[in-house]
């Protein structure tokens, strides 16, 4: 009896695990749903009391296309250390799910900080893009008035 069953599931058995486990690679979760670098990545503000209007572009080279309201468009190189914190930050998010349009304001003086790559968009305190509000906020606040030491003027 033991080896009547054991035909049967030995011939049964192997090809069970051959249908199943050429599928089980395929429905991974990690490689059929990439989410892609990050870079190039947008960062912008926008509205607010003062009227902001201001963008960075951050190319997959490091460079940084910075423009801002009533002054002229520069590009300057990020520095090695900010670039690879943005870098890591843009590739834990899940731009899948997010949208691709642009984000509405919430009040007259609504400033909005939004992120973008891979063709979508969210508000920096949008809790799916979390890990980029620090590089972010440093991104804004230090080196996006180059020539500073952390975006050399190129």
């Amino acid at each position: 009896m033991l080896t009547g069953c054991g035909s049967e599931s030995g011939t049964g058995s192997p090809s069970t695990p051959s249908t199943s486990a050429p599928t089980l690679p395929t429905a991974s979760v990690t490689q059929s749903t990439p989410v892609g670098t990050g870079l190039p990545l947008t960062v912008s503000r926008t509205g607010g009391f003062a009227g902001f209007d201001d963008q960075v572009q951050i190319g997959t080279d490091g460079v940084a296309t910075v423009s801002k309201s009533g002054k002229g468009t520069i590009r300057c190189k990020l520095d090695p250390s900010l670039l690879t914190t943005i870098t890591t930050a843009a590739q834990q998010v899940d731009w899948a799910s997010l949208t691709a349009t642009k984000p509405a304001t919430k009040h007259p003086d609504d400033m909005i900080v939004a992120v973008s790559a891979n063709g979508r968009t969210a508000r920096i305190e949008d809790p799916k893009v979390k890990p980029l509000a620090a590089p972010v906020t440093q991104l804004l606040t230090e080196a996006a008035i180059p020539p500073g030491k952390l975006c050399k003027q190129i």
